[in-house]
């Protein structure tokens, strides 16, 4: 049995909003963004929808709000062990 394909986590959604504002896609290669991609996300609790478009609707602002904030402080974190593990390898 595996999981119907529309369900998704929605902080993946934010996660990549904010890794494109930040441009870091361009500063790292894929290898090193499926590590970052994956340490962020595990800071992250877990909200499975079904249609982004449902969040659009019954998401309230202020709720919205905290998730980005959650998201940019998680990402500040692996961007500090990226850090962190590449000063080790120098």
């Amino acid at each position: 049995m595996r999981l119907h394909d529309d369900i998704h986590n929605f902080y993946e959604k934010i996660v990549i909003e904010e890794i494109i504002k930040r441009e870091l896609d361009k500063q790292y290669n894929e290898d090193v963004m499926a590590d970052f991609c994956c340490t962020v996300l595990n800071q992250l609790p877990p909200r499975y929808i079904r249609y982004d478009v449902d969040m659009a609707f019954y998401l309230p602002q202020a709720e919205r709000i905290q998730m980005e904030e959650r998201v940019a402080i998680a990402i500040n974190i692996a961007i500090e062990q990226i850090a962190k593990k590449k000063s080790l390898h120098e």
